[in-house]
């Protein structure tokens, strides 16, 4: 049951990212200035956007592999609940990263940490959808010697 596990390996580093990204990074990075807190967002963000973009679509695909392999209807909702956060990104939080990514840090004011303190509670959605599918994930792979 290679797949299964795989996809929960991805999805629990899916998830562990994300949360460490509202738990740790994103509350720091609002203690600083807005020039600089955009400054530090823009790198943080691509660099984070490729990681989670690759875990996102790697586990979709490896739930979906252990369901086909086992007939088990929890690697498929975890993966779909894994690959979710494509849609709810492009919809949802890209038209924020957009704002900021045009913005220059010698030109961010209030209206910039609004928008930049709105992108970590939208960001916490994909926290929340990787924690979903690392426990279907789990419960299917838990289910297997039964």
């Amino acid at each position: 049951m290679i797949w299964g596990l795989l996809a929960l390996m991805i999805a629990a580093a899916f998830a562990g990212a994300a949360i460490y990204i509202n738990v740790a990074e994103q509350p720091a990075r609002l203690k600083l200035p807005v020039a600089a807190l955009l400054t530090q967002w823009k790198p943080s963000y691509a660099r984070g956007f490729a990681m989670q973009a690759s875990l996102a679509v790697l586990g979709g695909v490896s739930g979906a592999l252990a369901w086909w392999e086992t007939g088990d209807g929890l690697w498929l909702a975890g993966a779909a609940v894994l690959v979710a956060n494509w849609p709810y990104t492009l919809l949802g939080i890209m038209p924020t990263n957009r704002r900021l990514i045009a913005t220059a840090p010698d030109s961010a004011d209030a209206a910039t940490r609004t928008l930049l303190e709105r992108w970590g509670r939208l960001h916490a959605v994909r926290s929340v959808l990787g924690a979903i599918a690392t426990v279907l994930f789990l419960v299917a792979a838990l289910r297997i010697g039964r």
